[in-house]
């Protein structure tokens, strides 16, 4: 069977199927339907334990515990699984004591150091914001980091610990950048959940304070953390 002479030509000219009525009818459907559109913000307190990962961070801080605050918020309003998060942290490092040998003297001498670590972070986050009950989620924050860092340096007496030698280095605050990477979990209950899970916290040129010609160090951290929150719907 032979086809007519101008329908090839037709099949050929026939235009291209375009893919903006479909995503037309998504927007309109989303529109008419909100709750499929629907998603939400959702805020927690959080009690958070921080270990030391790498070598840097051993030798200037240990276990450590604090809190924060921690938001999830929609970036865009058809994304009900791609989200923003944001939060800010408050960690008490203790003290930590690192001995050393002076190079003239040959004395041994203490370095004692108490920190604090405060940390604002913002960062994608991929998981279900919805209204199920278990909700998992990863996610990747840049962060602002800052020290409060009090050095004292101290010479021991070995017979008499009353007669160390003591002197404060310096007491002050010192910024540093940092990243995370973070997973975990929440169970949802309607307005309220309870959550958890573990980040590894990095932070870049951080002061190591050994007074004048000191070095930077670039510590990461394990944390812990566990929470309870609020879901807000919009």
């Amino acid at each position: 069977m032979r086809l007519p002479g101008r329908l090839p030509a037709l099949l050929l000219s026939r235009p291209r199927v375009s893919w903006f009525p479909s995503l037309a009818l998504l927007l309109a459907i989303a529109w008419a339907h909100p709750e499929i559109a629907r998603t939400q913000i959702n805020v927690s307190i959080q009690g958070v334990h921080m270990d030391p990962a790498d070598q840097d961070a051993r030798d200037f801080s240990h276990a450590s515990f604090g809190g924060g605050v921690r938001a999830r918020f929609s970036i865009f309003h058809l994304s009900p699984i791609l989200a923003a998060g944001a939060g800010i942290e408050l960690i008490s490092m203790l003290s930590e004591t690192h001995t050393f040998q002076d190079r003239e003297t040959g004395l041994l001498v203490e370095q004692q150091t108490e920190q604090d670590y405060f940390r604002i972070y913002l960062g994608p986050e991929i998981g279900p914001r919805g209204p199920g009950f278990f909700r998992p989620h990863v996610a990747a924050h840049i962060a602002y980091v800052n020290y409060g860092i009090s050095t004292d340096i101290v010479i021991p007496d070995d017979t008499n610990r009353e007669n160390e030698i003591r002197q404060n280095l310096r007491s002050l605050h010192r910024s540093a950048v940092g990243y995370d990477l973070d997973a975990g979990a929440d169970l949802n209950f309607g307005a309220w959940f309870l959550e958890g899970g573990g980040r590894y916290a990095k932070s870049f040129n951080v002061p190591q304070q050994l007074g004048d010609g000191a070095v930077t160090i670039h510590p990461g951290y394990i944390q812990i953390y566990a929470g309870v929150g609020m879901n807000f719907a919009y």
